[in-house]
């Protein structure tokens, strides 16, 4: 059996102003010419499907262009979740329906424990769908009030599933999570961390063949082969300008698997470039290009409207900075900035709410931001 597995398509996606659903749409059709000469038996795309809750119609039409072409026209399986910025109810509608037409979308905690079985004449294969679910949602579906965290409510949800596995087949899970030891960019919304991290540890994933993963944004493997993130299909920010996208491919053949990886083309790269004002306009440091660019200029001296001139070379040109500006920046704000890049939610909070007032935020005051925030985050992700 050959399974494909992309995530984190993010339709609908706006980067520094700038729609993205038409580079999208060159990208899928990339995809799905991947899929013509590929083959696959089932297709997995581990969450993250639209940029928000409440996507644009463009992005709409065309995530049902590509069910279409993909399920009924060429009648290839696919089974997805919805990921952290996906609305479970929205992208859930419809679900029964769409499973005559081998469309598996699993939304809900109660999608987790209805595998989904396939078998190509040699292989029998279970998919076990795990959108991404808040730890309270785990907590109150299971009763069990020692559930606090990711890492807590993983732990309970594969437990629960290791239960009902069948054997003498294959099992592939299918998940939306930040695994520890992953590498993350700038694009990736921050998970809850009400109660601990969002950290999941890798070793809870054992009894399973292939782990495919959709959140981060670097195509990688954690700790093995088989656990692996797709990455997403174009780079949404420039602190993803030197990833290489690629979709994943995974053969199983009785007991013997194996994972390669095939690149993906944007109809332009998103790069960062560096030079001085004259050598840009002159050509020297890069070609005239419509590529989304982030210049760095190295000159000292002031220049009067940089960004027309270097416009009628590089037309797409999303930021522009001075980079000595960004070298004399003190090191203690950079260290401030890092520090608040790792903060939770109420730990941000409680540190505004110090400078504004002059003292500590109360326990009790603490108790209520916790659950006001948690409580918006569910609804949010209802919309």
């Amino acid at each position: 059996m050959k399974i494909l597995h992309t995530a984190d398509w993010h339709l609908g996606k706006i980067v520094h102003g700038l729609h993205m659903t038409e580079d999208q749409e060159v990208v899928l059709q990339y995809l799905i010419n991947i899929i013509q000469d590929e083959k696959p038996d089932v297709i997995i795309i581990a969450g993250d499907l639209y940029d928000r809750a409440v996507p644009p119609r463009e992005a709409v039409e065309l995530l049902n262009s590509f069910f279409t072409t993909v399920s009924v026209e060429m009648e290839i399986p696919i089974v997805a979740i919805s990921g952290n910025h996906d609305s479970p109810d929205r992208l859930g509608f419809g679900a029964s329906l769409f499973r005559s037409k081998h469309l598996y979308l699993a939304t809900s905690i109660e999608d987790v424990f209805q595998p989904i079985y396939f078998n190509d004449g040699h292989n029998d294969v279970y998919f076990h769908l795990v959108p991404y679910i808040e730890p309270e949602q785990v907590r109150h579906y299971f009763q069990e009030e020692t559930i606090q965290t990711h890492q807590d409510a993983m732990e309970r949800i594969v437990r629960q599933i290791e239960e009902e596995m069948t054997e003498q087949a294959h099992h592939i899970l299918v998940g939306h999570a930040f695994i520890a030891g992953g590498m993350e960019s700038e694009s990736e919304e921050r998970l809850t961390m009400i109660g601990g991290t969002p950290y999941i540890d890798a070793s809870i994933f054992k009894s399973f063949d292939y782990i495919a993963l959709g959140h981060l944004h670097q195509p990688q493997k954690i700790k093995s082969d088989y656990i692996r993130y797709s990455g997403s299909i174009m780079k949404y920010s420039f602190s993803e300008a030197n990833h290489k996208k690629t979709v994943t491919i995974l053969e199983l053949d009785g007991n013997e698997k194996t994972v390669s990886t095939l690149p993906l083309k944007a109809p332009k790269d998103l790069r960062i470039v560096e030079g001085y004002f004259e050598e840009l306009l002159e050509g020297s440091v890069v070609e005239e290009t419509a590529d989304y660019l982030q210049i760095r200029l190295l000159d000292d001296g002031q220049i009067l409207d940089p960004v027309t001139k270097l416009r009628k070379l590089f037309p797409n040109i999303l930021r522009l900075e001075r980079k000595h500006q960004l070298v004399h920046q003190s090191l203690k704000e950079i260290q401030s900035i890092k520090e608040r890049q790792k903060m939770t939610h109420e730990q941000l909070f409680s540190s505004f709410y110090k400078e504004i007032k002059g003292s500590q935020l109360s326990e009790k005051r603490a108790k209520y931001v916790q659950d006001v925030i948690q409580k918006v985050m569910v609804e949010e992700r209802g919309k």
